[in-house]
């Protein structure tokens, strides 16, 4: 099973605040990661590279097209790359909550299928 991790949205939203926004950068880190390890044709993925890309001019665009991609073919939410690319234009917390909400489900379902601890 791909390791998903549970992320309170209210916590998130109280570390980019504290961190001034760099955990931005790191949810776009970690959730690429994660969306890659649930398409298993997504072998080309490079959230690392996608990552690096976000402080090269122009090169953002890049990560979030690859990224709304990814999104599209590994995401319960069917929603289409391109309404996912032009979000990170315009209001780009849509994005953070439409994959983070995604991801958060199948954490739940994936605890839910897990044998119980204990």
């Amino acid at each position: 099973m791909p390791g998903i991790k549970y992320r309170n949205l209210f916590v998130q939203v109280l570390l980019m605040i504290i961190t001034f926004g760099l955990y931005g950068i790191y949810w776009f880190y970690q959730s690429a990661k994660e969306l890659k390890s649930l398409d298993p044709l997504a072998s080309d993925a490079q959230p690392g590279l996608w990552t690096i890309l976000l402080f090269v001019p122009f090169g953002c665009i890049y990560s979030w097209y690859q990224y709304s991609c990814l999104f599209e073919k590994a995401g319960h939410e069917k929603i289409n790359k391109g309404i996912l690319f032009l979000l990170w234009f315009f209001f780009s917390p849509a994005v953070w909550f439409l994959v983070q909400t995604d991801l958060n489900n199948r954490a739940q379902k994936i605890q839910i299928q897990s044998p119980a601890n204990g």
